[in-house]
């Protein structure tokens, strides 16, 4: 690149990737040899005149906010892209030892990142949507079109386990960094589920946003229950049972509702909890065996102690099982799951860390005797044996469903429909 004109440089940068530079120009002379990092052999520092414009971003006007500054403002993932690739943001370097040596690359900062609340991501994605779009990552990940690999667990005993869960599809890529410290609540006054999302352009690698990770986790949870029963409940069923009456069994019940089920029975040890879901949603509280009776029920307890045994099972019963995400959960017995026909998210992460680990340990089920939920909504594999089977669908919470939400949220700030804070990296 010795010599290379800075239009030429720019333009070849365009052509590989697509992505421009800040032009910091040197017009000097100095004696030592400088560096890209501005030190020459003296140990004296060039003071580079700096050609940048600040970029324009959707709802912001001039920003004197240093890193690490935050603000509130309609800011789309759109105009954060362009901002990162604006011609006002774009350069090189230029450093002189005596003489021209030629051109150094330095890439853009980050543009601010928009961070979005566990209640901008409600306000941005309601049920019905979830719904659709986790069962859109379902069928777009089983046709190889949406990559996602293995859960990681990271155990911080006794208190509980750090998980990161990445993926990719479309123009997105995803990481989501969450924990589980089931005895936050009552010993530090801290949700027992914390963590963020962090959304990439997978063309790019530029950082688009930060999203509350529980807030994506509950409504992927309960877009699953509502995607599975559609595929895997009997055409008569109605009524829906929820065991745990916690955020995410709030949020399953308001996705099956949402899906056209009702009415139902909530349950929770916690009777405040259980009354003030069935009064949002114009159903009823009662005991466990009431839940057990409905036509859809869906345990979503932390998995600690079992809750269905097979004696609770019976013609078109189905059961979303959606609160054993880990090694050692479960809320059925090895019978009960023996029992049913069975379905799961992912056969990887059921058959180790869901609710048919303990009937795979004992050797009671194997890979032949599962289905994949993917597989019955891309049409590859039959779901429900007959109407008066008992079906099973294990869900150990995928990235994909999370990365299907989060492209929602951000689909709704890029609508404008939500504004969010944001932060200078």
């Amino acid at each position: 690149m010795r010599g290379e004109p800075l239009a030429d440089v720019l333009d070849r940068l365009r052509r590989r990737d697509g992505s421009q530079h800040r032009v910091v120009s040197e017009d000097r002379n100095y004696h030592g040899c400088g560096s890209p990092h501005g030190v020459g052999a003296s140990g004296s520092r060039p003071t580079p005149s700096i050609r940048a414009a600040r970029s324009q971003r959707s709802g912001a006007g001039a920003s004197g906010a240093g890193g690490g500054a935050v603000s509130r403002m309609n800011c789309s993932t759109a105009a954060i892209t362009a901002a990162a690739s604006s011609d006002e943001a774009a350069g090189v370097t230029s450093w002189s030892c005596g003489r021209r040596l030629g051109t150094v690359v330095h890439p853009t900062a980050v543009p601010q990142l928009p961070i979005l609340s566990r209640d901008d991501v409600f306000a941005a994605v309601d049920a019905s949507s979830a719904i659709e779009r986790v069962r859109d990552a379902f069928v777009k990940h089983r046709r190889g079109e949406w990559v996602m690999p293995s859960k990681v667990y990271l155990d911080s005993p006794p208190y509980g386990d750090f998980r990161a869960m990445p993926a990719r599809g479309g123009d997105l890529a995803m990481l989501k960094w969450i924990a589980s410290f089931p005895g936050n609540p009552p010993t530090n006054g801290l949700p027992a589920v914390m963590g963020m999302v962090c959304i990439s352009d997978a063309r790019t690698a530029l950082p688009l946003a930060l999203l509350d990770a529980a807030a994506v986790t509950a409504l992927r949870t309960g877009a699953v229950a509502a995607v599975a029963a559609r595929a895997l409940a009997t055409h008569e069923a109605s009524s829906v049972g929820i065991v745990g009456c916690g955020l995410h069994g709030a949020w399953t019940a308001r996705c099956l509702a949402a899906a056209g089920y009702g009415p139902g029975v909530c349950f929770d040890p916690r009777e405040s909890a259980a009354r003030a879901l069935a009064d949002e949603l114009g159903w009823r509280t009662g005991t466990l065996a009431e839940a057990l009776a409905c036509d859809v029920v869906n345990c979503v307890t932390p998995g600690n102690e079992v809750v269905v045994d097979a004696k609770d099972l019976r013609p078109g019963i189905h059961l979303n099982m959606l609160g054993a995400d880990g090694p050692g959960k479960a809320e059925a017995t090895v019978g009960a799951v023996r029992s049913c026909a069975l379905f799961c998210d992912e056969w990887a992460q059921a058959s180790h860390g869901g609710e048919l680990t303990g009937a795979v340990d004992a050797g009671l089920v194997t890979r032949a005797d599962v289905t994949d939920l993917g597989a019955v909504l891309a049409g590859e594999a039959p779901g429900r044996p007959g109407p008066a089977s008992a079906t099973l669908f294990d869900s150990t919470g995928l990235a994909i469903q999370d990365l299907a939400i989060a492209a929602a949220a951000l689909a709704a700030l890029d609508a404008g429909a939500i504004e969010a804070q944001t932060v200078s990296l």
